[in-house]
């Protein structure tokens, strides 16, 4: 099959052959229909995230399946499937107590001394990006990476709840539960902030202040929901949203993983507010906080990841969303592009040209 490779960091992806194993027990093969192309992805191929090369990045993929392994009763060929990262193993505590995202399990692959599942046209092994890989025409993943979908649900919209959308939506939804009526900003109108602008316009907030740097994104964020707008590059962020919510906002979502926008949330904090920090900010950075304004107003800081999600409970509901008309995916989707134009994408990433791009498999 083809797929994107990762044999260094800051460098393009290589476009290659590359081998898959069958099946093996509590595996699915899958034939990727489409997959969107996340900032965290980036974040590994500029070496923020530790995930060694050589590997097969991507991780908010849509597909069919295509064969099962042993003992897999969930799924048969054929199933329409969204992939996500995080993997449960069902008997841990965070899995019985409900919190199935904290797993500890999430990112273990085939057991040491096992055929990996991927591997070059050689015979070298490959690494698997979040036991998905959703750059390349096929997957090979645990069936706990996996929930079946609707028929019905268009795979190139329903890749994006694999993880951008999951993560917005699921920060507002699922991670604070923010309450109808909420004052709420969102630094970052990318794919996974403008899905918290989503969920904040589906729970009811009064207020839904998007903040960027670029003011192009203002138009998608207002048809997804905003109230207001403010444009990062002109003036001070955070008095124009102090001056819109008089003092501060009751949430504000970090959807980029910058240290100076994290520090920005929580200063457009109000008393009693919540700082959400949903955005990944580099392992090797830290950011520096004032206590006093934490204590003295009261102020939460709150992360999020992956939106909090249950993600065979959450994401047929967020389709039902999509196909019901509360949940905008289309209008997201700033391109549909093929493989090899994988690097192209990056760079428009990397300059902020896109919302979300998506490689649709022929």
């Amino acid at each position: 099959m083809k797929a994107a490779v990762m044999r260094e960091y800051k460098a393009p992806l290589s476009i290659e052959n590359v081998a898959i194993d069958d099946p093996g027990p509590s595996e699915v093969l899958l034939k990727t229909a489409a997959t969107g192309i996340c900032h965290s992805d980036l974040h590994v191929i500029e070496g923020a995230l530790p995930v060694p090369p050589p590997c097969v990045l991507g991780h908010e993929p849509a597909g069919v399946v295509e064969a099962v392994g042993a003992g897999v009763t969930d799924f048969v060929p054929g199933d329409h499937v969204i992939g996500c990262l995080t993997a449960w193993c069902g008997v841990c505590k965070f899995c019985t107590a409900g919190r199935p995202y904290l797993c500890p399990t999430q990112f273990v692959g085939r057991p040491p001394g096992a055929k990996p599942r991927l591997s070059s046209e050689s015979g070298d092994p490959l690494g698997q990006f979040a036991n998905l890989s959703s750059f390349a025409e096929q997957m090979l993943c645990p069936e706990r990476s996996l929930v079946k979908i609707r028929d019905d649900m268009p795979l190139d919209r329903a890749s994006l709840i694999g993880c951008g959308v999951t993560t917005g939506l699921g920060a507002v939804l699922n991670t604070v539960h923010v309450p109808a009526g909420s004052s709420v900003v969102v630094i970052g109108c990318g794919g996974v902030g403008l899905s918290a602008v989503q969920g904040a316009r589906i729970i009811g907030a009064s207020q839904i202040i998007a903040v960027d740097a670029q003011a192009w994104k203002f138009d998608l964020a207002r048809k997804l929901g905003a109230t207001d707008c403010i444009d990062a590059t002109d003036g001070d962020a955070v008095a124009a949203v102090q001056g819109l919510t008089g003092g501060g906002a009751d949430f504000v979502f970090e959807c980029i993983g910058l240290v100076p926008t994290v520090q920005q949330a929580v200063a457009m904090t109000g008393r009693g507010g919540t700082a959400v920090l949903v955005g990944v900010v580099p392992i090797t950075e830290t950011v520096a906080l004032s206590a006093a304004d934490l204590t003295l107003q009261e102020k939460k800081v709150q992360g999020s990841y992956m939106g909090s999600n249950r993600f065979r409970f959450d994401m047929p509901k967020y389709i039902d969303f999509y196909l019901d008309g509360r949940l905008f995916l289309d209008e997201m989707i700033s391109s549909r592009i093929k493989l090899d134009e994988v690097n192209e994408a990056f760079d428009k990433m990397r300059k902020g040209e896109a919302a979300r791009q998506v490689i649709v498999f022929d």
